[in-house]
């Protein structure tokens, strides 16, 4: 199998099951101060099938995803809230692994989170100051990036232009502007532990190199998240771990492309984005999985509810075929060769197309050529009986990728998703020619019948609640 590298820039092999038997993988996990959205589901739903791939291979899986519980975000979150932040970290804490399950993830084999690992921390801190990386100043402590010569390989950024642009914030102690905090001192109504510079808490790149440490070695096989990590927050990991070991980090680095929304990021900080748990609550579990899964991982996707109806037509569809083979099967009707040899030529398709960088589009296209396959035949005139060699091997394939394993996906109206974007629609009208009365009626009666609508900068995005 291969799968393409950041850090080398193109494919690298992973070694085949019979030889590398173990492989020990690292996915980045999320910051719990809010529930998570639909862009932030992508790593998630990517890795956790190509994790589930390898598995179905033969590989011998040890999945890890971190949780970060201390953070700044949670500190203003439990502000703003009046309450603390171990609160705020346990509560979206508790949401985000409800999501998880909403959006049909396998359970890491190991979901660390970062409070539970500050004295490793503090020793990995400690070991990097030891060895003249780190530095500490006032009670923070930076690890010095000049002091290793391979920052920037996995981003490709050069050191010298990028202190350019770099500056310190007030109250920073940094020598140099590129510097990162390994440790920050403790500021008045913040998370605080002690430590021998004083009490403080970790700063956000370190706690991934620990827990990955402590639980995978000191050289993973697979590190893998979102392509808005590959700077600074993997660069610095990779610094921090082979400043101190002087061994590579990772083998291989995986990093999806983002989800956009007419061509710009989805961000909470943007404003046009959706949470994850509506998004399932409308379209379906497996008609994420699939959204998701029908373009290449490394890709940008663009969101829309038209692209997400798009996907479950599509997993509706094989979903009928399964029904109506089902109802027909018969164990004693056996395909006829030229049926059998086509759905074969499809079965090494779709592995040749997923131990090709995990290409799950040619992988779902040989899956929907397998349900094509048998509805030619049927209209040919063959017997309908011998339709369930092919959903059987239909769902066997599709496992791995969370797809096509229950009962028929459930049908919706399309004519009141119809209705629903036409009085949208008429609110936006109305909106623009200042009727705001009128329009705001029609969002409280929408509202009343399980309709929520946002506006955003992009336009208004309606939810059923």
């Amino acid at each position: 199998m291969r799968l393409w590298s950041t850090l080398e820039r193109g494919p690298v092999q992973l070694p085949p099951p019979e030889q590398k038997g173990r492989v020990g993988m690292y996915v980045c996990g999320p910051t719990v101060y809010d529930y998570i959205h639909i862009g932030n589901a992508r790593p998630f739903i990517v890795f956790d099938a190509l994790r589930r791939y390898l598995e179905s291979r033969g590989y011998e899986v040890v999945y890890v995803q971190n949780i970060t519980d201390i953070d700044d975000k949670i500190i203003n979150r439990a502000r703003e809230e009046g309450s603390s932040p171990e609160e705020v970290a346990e509560r979206f804490t508790r949401e985000y692994l409800e999501d998880l399950r909403a959006l049909g993830v396998t359970p890491p084999t190991y979901q660390p989170r970062a409070r539970a690992y500050v004295d490793k921390m503090i020793e990995l801190i400690e070991a990097l100051v030891a060895k003249g990386n780190a530095y500490v100043a006032d009670g923070d402590v930076y690890f010095s990036v000049r002091s290793f010569p391979g920052y920037g390989k996995l981003s490709g950024k050069d050191p010298d232009e990028l202190l350019s642009g770099a500056r310190v914030e007030p109250g920073e102690r940094k020598r140099d502007p590129l510097d990162f905090a390994l440790w920050k001192a403790a500021k008045p109504g913040e998370p605080k532990w002690p430590s021998p510079w004083g009490p403080g808490r970790p700063g956000w790149h370190t706690e991934c190199v620990v827990m990955s440490r402590e639980l995978l070695g000191e050289t993973l096989d697979i590190h893998a998240g979102g392509n808005d990590l590959i700077f600074p927050h993997h660069e610095n990991e990779i610094a921090q771990a082979e400043a101190l070991t002087g061994m590579s980090f990772a083998r291989i680095w995986l990093h999806n492309g983002m989800l956009t929304v007419r061509g710009e990021k989805m961000a909470k900080s943007l404003g046009n984005f959706a949470y994850a748990r509506d998004v399932v609550r409308l379209f379906g579990t497996e008609a994420v999985r699939y959204f998701y899964l029908s373009r290449h991982w490394r890709k940008p996707l663009d969101f829309s509810h038209e692209a997400l109806e798009e996907a479950r037509k599509a997993v509706e569809g094989v979903y009928r075929f399964l029904a109506e083979a089902d109802l027909a099967a018969a164990e004693d009707v056996p395909l006829p060769e030229e049926v059998a040899t086509e759905i074969k030529l499809l079965e090494e398709k779709f592995h040749g197309e997923l131990e090709d960088d995990f290409n799950t589009p040619g992988a779902l296209a040989a899956l929907q050529g397998m349900a094509n396959a048998g509805k030619r035949f049927v209209a040919a005139g063959g017997d309908r009986r011998a339709l369930g060699a092919i959903a059987e091997k239909i769902r066997t394939l599709a496992a791995p990728l969370g797809l096509f394993q229950g009962e028929a996906a459930p049908s919706r109206s399309g004519r009141t998703e119809e209705l629903i974007g036409l009085l949208v629609e008429l609110r936006g009208e109305l909106r623009k020619g200042r009727n705001f009365e009128l329009a705001d009626k029609i969002r409280d009666k929408l509202a009343s019948l399980g309709v929520e609508l946002r506006d955003t900068p992009q336009g208004t995005v309606w939810i059923l609640r």
